[in-house]
This record gives structure tokens, sequence and C-alpha cells, in this order.
């Protein structure tokens, strides 16, 4: 209904670290000026979390875009993956192309980044001023062999892909065979450039997917002690075990949902409602108002389930609870 699990969107989230865990966060002044850390997770096209990892405040989410693609012991096969350009960077682009998965980035001042050729500007008189240095082919088939090596390790999970993009961005002299990458980089950011200009279909789907995942951060941010929860961990291990955490209650919560959803929608039909399923894609289960993140838990009460399941609270229902 709302996608076959083959595209998936990340992004990172910053929550506030208490005076305790403050020692080992960051400052990043465009989260404010208290100390704190972001969780980088990965959902995919069904509303389902499946990677994340805590990251330093002022640190650069673009390597660890691949992690959550190959770091996983789910079903999925996503084959395209959106971020925002924060997630975005040249050998990001390459190593996609390179283990055969499609990189969609809603890239910030696009009108201010160059296209990228194999022949000289002066070969576009049109676009001349759009377009940058070109391709540097001799580069790309110099190393080949050795890009393959590097897409292998990462398909078969024998290195992190944020391994080896911290490494091939830790010098200022970038080594050969970064310049490599970043030259397959720079031709998959051209396509996907022109494909961004003239596909409306294509922008509206990238859009759709971070979209859900920045309603998601909204609900993780409700779980997390209802807006107002710190990060009290010091360790790296131990804020670990709290972002898994947290996405095992967001993930709950969403299975509750959807679950409920589709009853609903079964009981309706069920009336002589006509309720199309072109339109259900539209709802999200990512809803909390039903549920009471905070306040008096009742245990002594065991709900009356009807082959298993709470009964809908319809609007008869809740007409006469009123």
């Amino acid at each position: 209904m709302w996608g076959d699990g083959s595209t998936a969107s990340s992004d990172g989230q910053f929550f506030q670290a208490s005076d305790r865990a403050g020692q080992r966060s960051d400052i990043n002044l465009h989260y404010g000026s208290e100390p704190g850390s972001k969780f980088y997770s990965h959902l995919s096209d069904q509303y389902g979390y499946f990677s994340i990892l805590p990251i330093s405040a002022t640190e650069s989410e673009a390597p660890y875009v691949l992690d959550g693609l190959f770091d996983h012991e789910t079903e999925l096969d996503i084959q395209e993956h959106f971020t925002d350009t924060g997630g975005a960077s040249d050998h990001v682009f390459g190593l996609f192309a390179l283990t055969g998965r499609r990189f969609a980035p809603r890239l910030r001042n696009l009108k201010d980044r160059k296209l990228h050729t194999f022949e000289k500007p002066e070969a576009y008189p049109a676009l001349q001023e759009h377009i940058g240095v070109p391709i540097n082919t001799s580069l790309i088939m110099e190393y080949w062999d050795d890009l393959l090596h590097l897409a292998a390790s990462i398909q078969t999970r024998t290195v992190a892909p944020s391994t080896i993009l911290k490494r091939l961005a830790a010098s200022r002299n970038p080594s050969q065979l970064a310049r490599a990458l970043r030259e397959i980089g720079r031709l998959e950011r051209t396509l996907f450039m022109i494909e961004w200009y003239s596909d409306p279909a294509f922008r509206r789907r990238c859009q759709a997917g971070l979209n859900k995942g920045e309603a998601a951060h909204k609900l993780k941010r409700a779980v997390f002690f209802h807006e107002r929860g710190e990060i009290r961990d010091r360790s790296f291990e131990s804020q670990a075990f709290r972002a898994s955490g947290l996405n095992l209650v967001v993930s709950a919560i969403v299975y509750w949902n959807t679950v409920y959803l589709g009853r609903a929608v079964d009981h309706l039909r069920r009336q002589g409602r006509i309720i199309p399923t072109e339109m259900l894609k539209h709802v999200s289960p990512l809803s909390w108002e039903h549920i009471n993140l905070t306040g008096t838990y009742a245990w002594g009460e065991q709900p009356v389930l009807v082959d298993g399941f709470r009964p809908l609270r319809l609007p008869q229902a809740l007409a006469r609870a009123a």
C-alpha cells in the first residue's frame, strides 16, 4: 500500500544531552547552544525503520548513508535511496553507482552546482556557464579495478561504507583512488541533476520519500519522553542501545496503527462505504494522539478482545462514552 520496500530515506535527528553525557557530546550551533548527539536512521517506504546509529552532532551525515543499506537483517532490497543535502557528496554518488543502487538526494542550491561532461565546457555553448571541469576518464580507467574492490568490500560487508568514505576524505591531498571515485560521483550527479530538472514525477517521488522520514522524526521526538527526553548515556554502545530502543518503540506504534487502520478500513467497507485502495497510501501510520505516551497506566483491567484484537472505537461508541 505504502510501497514495495524498494525505496528508503535516511536523515539525522538531534537530541540534547544531559549534563552527565555532555562531555561526550558536541555543540552544533545549527541546533542551538546545548550539547547533544544525532541519531542517524534509515526508514523504508513501508514506514519501517531498519537501521539507526548515534553520530556526533557536528559530523557529516554523508559517510553513513550507505551503512544502513548494507548493515541490516531485513528482507528489504533497497534500490533507490533519498536524503537531504547533508547526506550527499560526490563520493556517495560514486559508491551508490558502483554498488548498483540509485542515489536521489534533495540538493540545496542546485542551480549553483556544476554539471560535468566528457568534453570541455566550450562544446556546449548554451550551457557553458553551468559546466565544470571535464570528467577524467583516464583516472577512472586506471583505478577501475580498485574501485570494484571497494564496491565488493561493501557488498560483502567486509568493511563499513562509512569507514571507506571517511578514510578517503581524511587527507587534505586526496589519493588518486579518492579522485577516481569523485570522478564517477560527478558523472552520476550530473545524470541525476538532468533527470531532476526534466522529470517532475521524480522530484515528487523524492520529496514524498523524505516527507515520510520527517513525519517519523516527529513521532520519535514525541516518544523520546514526550519531547523532553535527553541523552544520558556516556558511551557510544549505550547510546546505540538507546537509539535501537527508540526505533523499537516507534516500530511497535507503526505496526499497531497499521493493523488497526486495516481493520477500520475492512469494517467501513463491510458497511458499504467505498474506500479506493489508491487513497489509502495517503494515510500515514505515524499518528500517536490515541497513544498514552506519558501519564497513568492501568494494568489491572483486562481489555475485551475479539479474535485477539481490541474492538474498534466507532463513532457511536464514542458518543455514548461522552
